[in-house]
């Protein structure tokens, strides 16, 4: 699991993300990357929505990328803040696609 300290909380947090930041897509996932200019530390938020399956499906998909992204929370630059877009493809998909997904959408996000 995350830290308390490493996850987006609030609404605010992830349209600025998702509006002001860089994004990149994969089959299973799509990455949005913002560095906040005020700093702070590198943090990240999940959203997993109706059309990845029912609320089982979802919470599991959430749980494996929440795990994903905590091996890679380091190669977020300081201040960054990231949020995963789980697709409906995710939800079949095995681990080591999802790792490969979410290691390429981060590496074109963070160049």
């Amino acid at each position: 699991m995350l830290p308390k300290e490493s996850r987006i909380h609030t609404g605010a947090d992830f349209r600025a993300v998702t509006r002001a930041g860089s994004r990149a897509g994969s089959a299973t996932l799509v990455a949005h990357l913002w560095v906040d200019p005020a700093g702070g530390p590198r943090r990240a938020g999940f959203v997993v929505s109706r059309a990845v399956g029912n609320a089982v499906v979802r919470n599991r998909v959430r749980r494996r990328l929440r795990h994903l992204v905590r091996e890679h929370l380091l190669v977020l630059p300081d201040s960054g803040m990231l949020v995963v877009r789980a697709l409906p493809a995710s939800a079949s998909a095995p681990s080591a696609v999802l790792e490969r997904d979410l290691l390429k959408t981060l590496d074109r996000v963070c160049r």
